[in-house]
């Protein structure tokens, strides 16, 4: 084999430092050399403050302790995401982290539910899901702190500062062998067969390397400006396409959930971490400027403003290939999705763990390129057509850009999801799916989608024993929550931040 002898990642800011983490973790004792340039002048984009559960899994996988990674990065709890105002004005539902109630027999919890509900049970399908109700009422347990007990099906993620997190991962990077060279790539320098020789910076030092990781931003230096990668745009798909985004001093407790609360053309995020929160509105430009989308955001906020606002210009959609010849984008070099389901920062750590697994050596085979490609895309377009789902199914036409969403052509993969799940609750399952059966029942109930029927195989259990099912766990789950400690008492008694300090 002929080893890479060495990796250069073009960029930091979350997207470089993960890469950067995960290749020092694998390669700590050779026998690749990784090199990382990135320029203190460019700023990062902090949008990615959110995350889901396999971030945590990431963590732990490099040996990061969960405890001082949460300090260090003034980390709150999420256990869930909370969506107002999305199928209609003052109607919320969660999705929510974990399993939803529990199997009975060789039957799934949800199908025992539209059973129920077909009968008259009054329940909601949320009242069985411990983490929407530990989320809802402020509360917080790790779940697997809770064996046996109602909620240690649960699941969570966190609330993290973007650039607390790079900062983080720089140190645990550099100090397993990772090279940082300050620097503003400039130019990039092709080898005859096309791949990438090297990169010559502003200051004209060069940087040469046998692999290469584009982790520049929008920018895509590499695959896209100098390898020319196309671009697969998805906006008409998802009609958003800037982001306001501001930090605020928290006032009063930090919620365990993302807020996601639609607003006339677009959404609002309230992300709480220990300290301060972030704060954002993704908007349409075609019906709301920047100032106007400005002066929304900064009406509904709460707390002092600390940071921003800052305009985020982007277009949704992805390179058609991520990795070509010898060089791969990862994050949004690659592509973008608007933050709604909080998946950037699992795209990255998912696009990392992809080349980790078809690692190429000099030739950078081709074949392995081609699979890399097929599977980030899968991931790329599982998550655009769940994002589009939120729109797409809405009952609010309250304004032109709603009344736009609804109008929008679906994907026919997001059309043959629907279909499904109309017909019996039945789920398309892929290899590597990011949203499991509790995801995506939870949206489809909270956007008004219910099956016409539920699985014939749930009528081999008495009708009596099912809704005494629903009639127990209910209430015993609610009670169970309310004993656990407030987000905020288990924050301050086991993973205290210090006081958040930004640096000029």
């Amino acid at each position: 084999m002929a080893h890479l002898n060495k990796i250069v990642i073009v960029g930091g800011g979350s997207a470089g430092w993960i890469c950067a983490a995960m290749l020092s973790h694998y390669f700590q004792n050779g026998p690749t050399e990784v090199e990382l340039i990135e320029s203190e002048e460019i700023g990062t984009i902090g949008v990615g403050e959110s995350t889901i559960p396999p971030f945590l899994q990431l963590i732990r996988t490099l040996g990061i302790d969960e405890q001082d990674f949460i300090q260090k990065t003034q980390a709150a709890f999420k256990l869930a995401i909370r969506f107002e105002n999305w199928r209609q004005k003052g109607e919320t539902y969660y999705h929510p982290f974990g399993q939803i109630g529990g199997p009975l027999e060789v039957n799934e919890f949800y199908q025992c539910w539209l059973r129920a509900k077909q009968n008259g049970h009054p329940s909601a399908l949320q009242d069985f899901a411990p983490a929407t109700v530990m989320a809802d009422t402020g509360k917080f347990m790790l779940p697997a702190k809770a064996q046996r007990t109602m909620i240690a099906n649960a699941n969570y993620a966190l609330h993290i500062d973007a650039k607390l997190v790079a900062q983080y991962l720089r140190d645990f990077a550099e100090t397993r062998g990772v090279k940082r060279t300050e620097g503003i790539v400039t130019n990039v320098a092709t080898r005859a067969d096309g791949g990438i020789e090297k990169v010559i910076l502003k200051d004209g030092r060069e940087v040469a390397g046998d692999f290469f990781i584009d982790c520049s931003g929008f920018r895509s230096l590499l695959v896209g400006k100098t390898l020319d990668e196309p671009f697969r745009d998805w906006s008409d798909l998802l009609l958003c396409d800037r982001a306001i985004a501001l930090q605020t001093e928290n006032v009063g407790a930090p919620h365990p959930y993302t807020l996601a609360q639609a607003q006339d053309f677009g959404w609002r995020w309230r992300i709480p971490l220990q300290h301060r929160s972030g704060n954002g509105y993704v908007f349409c430009s075609k019906y709301l400027s920047d100032d106007e989308a400005t002066a929304v955001l900064m009406s509904q906020v709460q707390g002092e403003v600390v940071l921003g606002p800052n305009v985020i210009p982007f277009k949704t959609g992805m390179r058609q290939r991520p990795w070509v010849k010898n060089c791969v984008a990862i994050g949004l070099a690659a592509g973008f999705i608007e933050p709604l389901e909080s998946t950037a920062l699992h795209l990255i750590y998912k696009g990392m763990d992809y080349l980790l697994r078809f690692m190429p050596d000099m030739d950078a085979d081709p074949i392995l390129a081609a699979e890399y490609n097929r599977r980030i895309t899968a991931d790329y377009e599982e998550i655009r057509d769940f994002v589009v789902l939120h729109y797409s199914v809405t009952a609010r036409d309250d304004t032109p850009f709603w009344r736009a969403c609804q109008a929008v052509e679906l994907p026919e993969s997001l059309k043959t999801r629907i279909a499904l799940f109309k017909a019996s609750a039945a789920l398309r399952d892929g290899v590597d799916d990011m949203f499991r059966a509790p995801s995506w029942q939870s949206v489809m109930e909270g956007m008004g989608i219910r099956p016409q029927r539920y699985q014939q195989l749930v009528d081999r259990i008495p009708l009596g024993v099912i809704m005494n099912l629903m009639d127990k766990s209910a209430p015993m789950l609610a009670e169970f929550v309310a004993t656990l400690p407030s987000h905020q008492d288990f924050l301050s008694q086991h993973c205290p931040a210090e006081p958040f300090r930004r640096s000029a």
